[in-house]
């Protein structure tokens, strides 16, 4: 009864006529699985979020006060020039609900032993929602990691304005970027850390790690545990075990799920453009590193002029950091493109943290926002390129070349044909004239996103066949009833 959906998820919508009755049933599935969904979301309390539960016990203590304390220095967070984390996540919803056919909110919950957080993902579809993600170049941006550093979370929500048009790009037209838009979808987490970013709200404003503790740069299964000699408890402590916090778990998920070719994780404290490795005084291979580092010399050059440190994290900071998230992205989960950027940093403010992590006048706080927004598109419109680069490098195929067979003619509608480059095969498929590329998949990279076709109207046609054979169905049995 499921291989239609079996199918489904090899191929997408990109079926031959042979196979469309096996779709059709798939697609009566599937209306049959959105009714019953759609029941258990009404008896849900709560239908909007995820829950990955591991206690029912919830111990938000200390969280949520709203008053200012001033720091031992004095200094106090300015709120006419920072969101609060509440007004933030607000304000994100509020935009996401202005834009719904291209973003959607999802706030995922998870309690582990009475520690209890939530992470509001939002996901980004600049084309339009539709199916299919294997063929979109797909990125994962994190912010907000460690809770005092608050200018990273307003970088995220200007960015999704941005993307939304709500907002411009300085001295930048985005219409160039539309096409490329098109073909990307994003998931952007604003604030991963909010418990600890409720401590910094109250005053303690060099605070880093989580509600209970834990540094979750600290706590990803890549190396964890390992200290240093200058380790410090109260900086980067790694948790009871790899994968302890909720914060981690949920990102782990996400990040599985999501596949992304590219992950950033943005902090402040300092100016710098790191790849892998953190763990250890060491870079990806060859293949791998030149791209990443011709890409990050270039956002140096344009958006930190040539001031931010390139590099590995291990090789060039003077200390090893184990269990931090890009390592376990790019060593576990095979993201091809895994970055950390540090996107401010004051050295005079010394054991002043406010100032040390942001920016504290309202001139240099917007200068850097931007900077850094336009950063991200110069990193999306660089992307494709050195994922061919990657993957010429560490492959030995020409993906220059498969981008050429796109316009392949071919013969008569419902017929596939099956083409080899460099000893790579892709399959096409023509159906009543239009011309679908099937996305080749070669060490975790799905390097196509292009694709042909009226997308909207094929999934209408199927969704009204489901829909129909549920109508057909009911009107049957309301007939049996009446006899």
């Amino acid at each position: 009864m499921f291989d239609g959906l079996g199918y489904f998820f090899q191929y997408g919508s990109m079926w031959p006529e042979a196979a469309w009755g096996a779709r059709i049933a798939w697609e009566i599935e599937r209306i049959w699985a959105f009714a019953l969904m759609a029941f258990l979301l009404f008896l849900s309390s709560n239908p909007a979020n995820c829950t990955i539960s591991q206690s029912d016990e919830v111990d938000q203590s200390g969280l949520g006060d709203s008053q200012q304390y001033p720091t031992e220095n004095g200094t106090v967070l300015d709120f006419n020039l920072y969101h609060r984390s509440d007004q933030l996540l607000q304000d994100i919803s509020a935009l996401v609900s202005r834009h719904p056919m291209m973003m959607t909110e999802k706030v995922w919950k998870s309690v582990v032993v009475g520690y209890s957080t939530e992470m509001t993902i939002v996901t980004v579809e600049p084309g339009g929602r539709r199916p299919n993600l294997e063929r979109r170049l797909r990125v994962l941006l994190n912010f907000g990691q460690h809770a005092r550093e608050l200018v990273t979370s307003e970088v995220a929500l200007r960015l999704l304005k941005i993307l939304a048009g709500e907002h411009d790009l300085r001295n930048r037209d985005i219409t160039p970027f539309n096409q490329l838009l098109t073909n990307m979808i994003l998931k952007v987490v604003p604030m991963e850390n909010v418990n600890g970013r409720k401590k910094v709200e109250k005053g303690d404003l060099c605070e880093r790690k989580n509600g209970r503790g834990v540094d979750t740069n600290r706590n990803w299964g890549v190396d964890w545990g390992k200290k240093e000699k200058d380790y410090d408890p109260y900086e980067e402590y790694p948790g009871t075990a790899a994968f302890s916090e909720p914060e981690t778990q949920i990102l782990r998920e996400v990040a599985a799920s999501f596949k992304p070719h590219l992950w950033v994780n943005v902090h402040s404290g300092m100016q710098a453009l790191f790849m892998p490795y953190d763990h250890k005084n060491m870079t990806p291979d060859e293949g791998s590193r030149k791209p990443m580092e011709s890409l990050l010399k270039m956002i140096n050059a344009l958006h930190c002029k040539g001031n931010c440190i390139v590099g590995s994290g291990g090789g060039t900071v003077g200390y090893f950091a184990h269990g931090t998230a890009t390592d376990y992205m790019y060593s576990f989960l095979k993201v091809p493109i895994a970055f950390t950027f540090e996107i401010y940093g004051d050295d005079v403010a010394q054991d002043d943290c406010y100032p040390m992590f942001n920016p504290t006048s309202p001139a240099l706080l917007e200068s850097t926002i931007m900077n850094w927004c336009e950063a991200f598109f110069t990193l999306f419109m660089k992307l494709p390129t050195t994922l061919r680069s990657i993957f010429n490098a560490t492959t030995g195929h020409s993906y220059s070349n498969l981008d050429l067979l796109a316009s392949t003619p071919l013969s008569d509608a419902g017929s596939q044909q099956q083409l080899e480059v460099d000893g790579v095969t892709s399959t096409y498929v023509n159906r009543k004239g239009q011309t679908f590329w099937l996305p080749i998949q070669e060490n975790n990279v799905f390097l196509e996103v292009k694709t042909e076709g009226d997308w909207i109207l094929a999934e209408l046609f199927y969704i009204s066949v489901g829909l129909g054979s549920v109508i057909l169905c009911f009107t049957a049995v309301k007939w049996m009833l009446s006899l």
